[in-house]
């Protein structure tokens, strides 16, 4: 026969299983945790760096010199890419006297040119120079406070960057002032055969005899 103390024993286990159901069926009951989701984010386009160009040179002007049988002889200012006929029409054009023959119209200008157009009279010995392209002389031949050209003392190459003085008279310069003890003025120049006015005209601010 179960005292009662068995009785208490047998209520309190039997109550102890009661709760242990009761939380056995909520733990089975219970939903699943919702999955965690990472979202990686979408890599953006990297936009390139844009170059600006940077500005162009400017081209330079021309300055050349046209002189000889031209009406207006003188230092003329163009824009890059003139040609000779250029400068010919901006010094008025050639005069009448004018040997347009030996004259290269469509020759391109480079800075610091000269153009000598000669005179029908003048001497056809020998080809003259039409063209003078821009040179730093030496200082051999050169008087030293003018820069102008010794006749007296310069090298052929010098005197033949003088207008309307090619190689042959050139050398007849030399011959002379080597013959006669040099120039006494400028004007003794005039005694070499093939200079005449004209050609002296056109050399006589570039020559010296100090």
């Amino acid at each position: 026969m179960i005292g009662r103390g068995g009785w208490l024993l047998a209520g309190a286990a039997l109550a102890a299983g009661f709760v242990l159901a009761v939380i056995a069926g909520f733990l089975l009951r219970s939903p699943d945790p919702a999955p965690i989701i990472i979202d990686t984010p979408v890599p953006t386009a990297t936009i390139e760096p844009t170059i600006t160009p940077g500005p162009t040179e400017t081209a330079q002007a021309i300055q050349a010199y046209v002189n000889g049988a031209v009406n207006e002889p003188d230092v003329y200012i163009l824009s890059p890419g003139s040609r000779v006929k250029q400068i010919v029409e901006a010094a008025g054009g050639f005069t009448d006297e004018a040997n347009t023959a030996v004259i290269n119209l469509a020759m391109p200008l480079v800075d610091g040119m000269q153009i000598y157009v000669p005179e029908l009279k003048e001497s056809t010995a020998e080809p003259q120079q039409i063209i003078t392209q821009p040179t730093m002389p030496s200082r051999a031949g050169i008087g030293v406070g003018d820069l102008l050209i010794n006749i007296n003392t310069a090298e052929q190459e010098e005197l033949e960057t003088l207008p309307g003085i090619g190689p042959v008279t050139a050398q007849k310069i030399i011959d002379y002032r080597t013959a006669n003890g040099g120039f006494s003025t400028i004007e003794a120049i005039l005694d070499v055969s093939g200079i005449g006015e004209v050609t002296f005209e056109n050399i006589r601010d570039l020559i010296t005899v100090r």
